[in-house]
Order: C-alpha cells, then sequence, then structure tokens
C-alpha cells in the first residue's frame, strides 16, 4: 500500500489489517472539536488536554459542517432521540454559535477510544468531573436542552469505524486500522490552486 495521506505524508507503514497483534492494540477514533468550541476559542485548550493521552494524530481538517454531513454522523438519532434529533443537527452545524467551521481528528494508539473518552467526560455536563473538558467548558444550553459538549469522541469501535468514514477518505489519513481498497476512478471534477 503505497498511498500519500493529508499533508503530503505517505502511509506506507500503515498498521496492519488483519489477523496480527497491532491491530487488537491500536485503535482510531474520531474527534470533533465542535464549532460551539472554535467559537469560543477553545481549540487550543482542548488539544492540550488530548495530549494528555499520548496518541498520534493520523488525520486532521477544518471543515464546514452542513446538514448532510450532520446527518451522516449522527444517522440513527432520529429513532434512538427524536426529541432532540433536529437541535443537535442544528447545534453541529454551528447556528447557534454562529460559526460553522469544526475541527474533525483522528486519534491512534493503543485504548485511544477509552483513553479519549475518559479525557473527554461525560456527555451531560453536569454528570462530568471538573477536571474533563465536558465538566470543563460543556454546558447544557437552556433554551433548547441540547448538551454543548464542546467535543464529540466515538464512543466504540464500531461507532470509531463508522464515524472516521463519513468524516475522512482513507488517503487522508496517514495510517488506517480499517481495511482498503484501490480503485480507479474515471476523472472527476476538483477545485485546484490556480
Amino acid at each position: 500500500m503505497d498511498r500519500t495521506g493529508a499533508c503530503g505524508v505517505s502511509n506506507r507503514g500503515s498498521i496492519p489489517l488483519e489477523g496480527t497483534n497491532i491491530m487488537e492494540k491500536e485503535q482510531q477514533t474520531l474527534i470533533i472539536i465542535k464549532p460551539d468550541a472554535i467559537a469560543k476559542s477553545l481549540t487550543g485548550n482542548i488539544l492540550t488536554a488530548l495530549s494528555e493521552a499520548r496518541l498520534k494524530i493520523v488525520g486532521a481538517k477544518i471543515l464546514k459542517i452542513d446538514r448532510e454531513l450532520a446527518k451522516r454522523h449522527y444517522h440513527d438519532l432520529h429513532i434512538r432521540k427524536p426529541h432532540i434529533y433536529e437541535i443537535t443537527i442544528k447545534y453541529l452545524m454551528g447556528e447557534f454559535h454562529s460559526n460553522d467551521r469544526a475541527l474533525a481528528l483522528v486519534y491512534q494508539g493503543k485504548n485511544a477510544i477509552d483513553k479519549i473518552r475518559k479525557i473527554r467526560g461525560a456527555t451531560n455536563p453536569e454528570e462530568a468531573k471538573p477536571n474533563t473538558i465536558s465538566g470543563r467548558y460543556g454546558r447544557i444550553n437552556t433554551k433548547t436542552g441540547v448538551f454543548e459538549t464542546v467535543i464529540h469522541a466515538s464512543d466504540s469501535r464500531e461507532g470509531a469505524e463508522r464515524e472516521i468514514k463519513v468524516w475522512f477518505e482513507p488517503e487522508e489519513l496517514v495510517s488506517t486500522v480499517f481495511k482498503t481498497k484501490r480503485i480507479k476512478v474515471k476523472s472527476k471534477e476538483t477545485t485546484v490552486w490556480a
């Protein structure tokens, strides 16, 4: 596998995919620094807190979150919690904070999911320990009832795989623990530097 990932870094050294002990030890997890965190200039503080996990960042990008991306991210929320679905979509799109940008990151390492979830804290900011990201910076929006946790972190291996595949293409990661394949794509229109 010899392809170039984000920032022009080759991921020739990708982790072997199946049947190895490395696969069992290494995990990837998605973190989204949400629009409210960016609007409040909390990105640096959050990245500093996340660095305590001693994991490596293998993908990062800042992007505008449109409705389609928000719906793909919260793919089953309309079934699990229909009463907060629409408000949660609007929150992720940044409509409550006049900011439509988010920073999506993929962290990789041993027990990455649990390490990041511990640093992130409980989803409900009132239940989060004060030394967690949610405990320090999260709040409950009293108008909407939305938990403004300032970041999202994958909650399981299955969730991480699904979410990473929603937010990133394989070539945007410098390594991946998930199966990929090479295909030829007929010419597609794209934007390039003029």
